[in-house]
């Protein structure tokens, strides 16, 4: 799922390039005209007698396929549509050129019979209530601010997440993450009201009472009012279309999306359902990054059923609130009489949280990256600390800011008025990052949590600012330094270790349809999740994986570029390390090494791919091309 995501933020960018133009200078290409189109619309009656089955092929050289089936649309230049009902529905193609779209006439095809089997699957059911049914949602947000499943109508995650395999929030796992820009923010709506404002959202309505009808109803967008239109639910990629109608959505973030009805399901049960489009920098949003805004809905049914639950006392994280006996905080800071420990931000670990009603959100970096953490506060953690000493029988600190060193002494107050303990500095304060908003500026910290038996491995949570109208506390992690003189392992490429392969299992071509040719070692969404070359669970390196093949029985096309970009990527069992690999030139026939520099130790894998990027548009016969991996080194 997530090679499609990058194919489609990769098709927004030729259209982009197609049709923007900032210079006077420059002009649009040719406008072809429709009579130039060349496209097929073909009806296979081998797999259905009534004609469901419908292939579209855009033979348009240079352009790109834009389909409206009336079910659905679609942007690949060969597509097959599956029709559950019998009728007649209009196709649309248009193509999009260098000098502009272009429409074709639309052609109308007749279906002559049913075909439920299209729309049997559990999804179908759960979203409409399947056959001759249908079902309506709601917005988990009501009139009195009451959200009845969720802790609020409105999520947001990275533009690569997706379907939650087991419908539970991204937790930094292997659920829902498909590349690189994967987090999420889950708010409550009683702490964060400036999502929306209460009020009766109106309701969608999912049908296949004689087809795939969808009735939208927007109680607060008056210029939308009621829509009628239909639907598509694509069981492979968890994607939405909705022509004619636009999801239920709040008007602030009304002019967010181009495209309502283009929609990501991250989860979809008997009583809930989460959709999410990519919030762009347009209209109200043109000063925020992109993002996927995630609506929460729950069925009907559930709604009038539901039942408020007691919410009785909250459970509190591990170590909030700590109390310590006399002189236990010091001796736990610092290592006890005439001693010292150094802390250390935990950057790989769990660095910082905002810890709302005695209870944190954060799993680690990600969860807050880019818009909390980010590459900065990293770079800064690698090179800096904070001691507490007892040297001299006084209680001092010292604070190393990427070498530059600040010392002080501390004092703890015990006694406070909230109950909680504070360490007070003499003159400074924990770490800081010049460049973030979330920079501690505070010289008293807050020991919002700690865990008295275990801090060596779980450390200390230090509370740098508090928001009383929520209740929260902004805090810092930070764990004693365990490294013996700061020198950690590995280093020098490390032990290689041979991974064993089996070239049988070995699956190569055009897989993703996007001109690359890749060969796919292991996917666990694609062809090679249940009989792959390799054991997932065999693959274990600290720094670096490294992978020898041979290309064989390539062809090029007259005119072919010749040279070709290649890299790997990689993503271990938990998705964290993941990424690209570093580049190689592919020039044809031959035999190449290519390696993965992991950031960080990784166990396992999910995805094991080698892609050499234009290669498969150039290959005159796909058929005749062989590959083989040679070696496969963990270091």
């Amino acid at each position: 799922m997530f090679m499609k995501k990058i194919f489609k933020i990769y098709l927004l960018g030729i259209l982009v390039l197609l049709f923007s133009c900032n210079n006077d200078d420059y002009e649009l290409g040719e406008k072809l005209s429709p009579s130039d189109l060349q496209f097929t619309i073909v009806q296979d009656y081998s797999i259905d007698e009534g004609g469901n089955t419908v292939i579209l092929t855009n033979n348009t050289p240079g352009t790109i396929s834009i389909w409206d089936y009336g079910t659905g649309k679609s942007n690949k230049a060969k597509d097959t549509i599956r029709y559950a009902f019998a009728g007649e529905y209009t196709i649309q193609f248009s193509a999009a050129t260098a000098g502009g779209i272009v429409e074709a006439e639309p052609v109308t095809i007749t279906v002559t019979e049913d075909n439920f089997e299209y729309i049997s699957d559990p999804l179908w059911e759960a979203i409409s209530g399947g056959v001759g049914n249908s079902k309506k949602w709601y917005l988990d947000l009501d009139a009195e601010g009451t959200s009845r499943y969720f802790a609020g109508p409105l999520y947001f995650y990275g533009t690569e997440n997706g379907w939650l395999e087991d419908g539970n929030a991204w937790d930094g796992g292997d659920t829902g993450c498909y590349g690189d820009d994967c987090w999420n923010w889950s708010p409550d709506w009683p702490s964060n009201q400036w999502l929306m404002d209460a009020a009766d959202f109106g309701y969608m309505e999912f049908s296949l009472d004689g087809g795939p009808f969808v009735t939208v109803d927007h109680l607060t967008i008056p210029t939308l009012g009621t829509q009628e239109g239909t639907y598509y639910l694509d069981l492979n990629s968890h994607m939405l279309t909705m022509s004619g109608a636009q999801m239920i959505h709040n008007i602030g973030y009304d002019t967010c999306s181009s495209n309502w009805g283009n929609i990501t399901v991250f989860s979809l049960t008997e009583d809930t359902m989460q959709l999410g489009v990519i919030r762009e920098a347009i209209g109200s949003c043109s000063s925020e990054g992109p993002a996927m805004i995630v609506y929460n809905f729950i069925s009907e049914e559930y709604r009038d059923n539901w039942v408020p639950e007691d919410p009785g006392e909250p459970e509190c994280d591990e170590g909030f609130d700590p109390s310590f006996s006399d002189g236990e905080l010091l001796d736990m800071l610092t290592g006890g009489a005439g001693a010292g420990r150094v802390w250390l931000l935990d950057a790989t670990g769990n660095p910082v949280d905002w810890i709302i009603n005695c209870m944190g959100w954060t799993t680690g970096p990600d969860s807050s990256y880019n818009w909390g953490w980010n590459d900065d506060w990293t770079a800064i953690s690698e090179s800096s600390w904070i001691r507490f000493d007892q040297f001299g029988g006084g209680m001092n600190y010292v604070l190393n800011q990427e070498g530059t060193q600040t010392t002080g002494s501390f004092s703890i107050d015990e006694n406070m008025d909230n109950g909680f303990t504070e360490i007070i500095l003499d003159g400074a304060t924990l770490i800081q990052n010049a460049g973030s908003w979330m920079t501690p500026t505070t010289n008293t910290l807050t020991v919002v949590k700690a865990f008295n038996d275990s801090f060596e491995t779980n450390g200390i949570w230090f509370g740098t600012s508090y928001n009383p109208g929520n209740n929260e506390w902004l805090s810092f992690h930070y764990v004693p330094d365990t490294s013996s003189g700061g020198s950690g392992g590995g280093g020098g490429g490390g032990t290689a270790t041979d991974l064993p392969f089996d070239n049988s299992k070995l699956v190569i071509g055009d897989i993703e349809e996007n001109g690359n040719l890749r060969l796919e070692l292991y996917n666990e969404y694609g062809a090679t999740v249940n009989d792959p070359g390799l054991n997932p669970s065999d693959v274990a390196f600290q720094n670096q994986i490294e992978v020898t093949f041979t290309l064989s029985g390539i062809t090029l096309n007259s005119g072919a570029v010749g040279t070709y970009d290649a890299k790997m990527y990689f993503a271990d069992a938990d998705w964290n390390p993941n990424g690209d690999g570093a580049f190689i030139s592919v020039t044809g026939d031959g035999t190449y090494t290519i390696t993965y520099d992991a950031p960080s130790a990784a166990q396992g894998c999910i995805v094991f791919v080698i892609d050499v990027l234009g290669l498969s548009t150039d290959i005159s016969d796909m058929e005749a091309v062989t590959a083989t991996i040679d070696s496969i080194t963990m270091y």
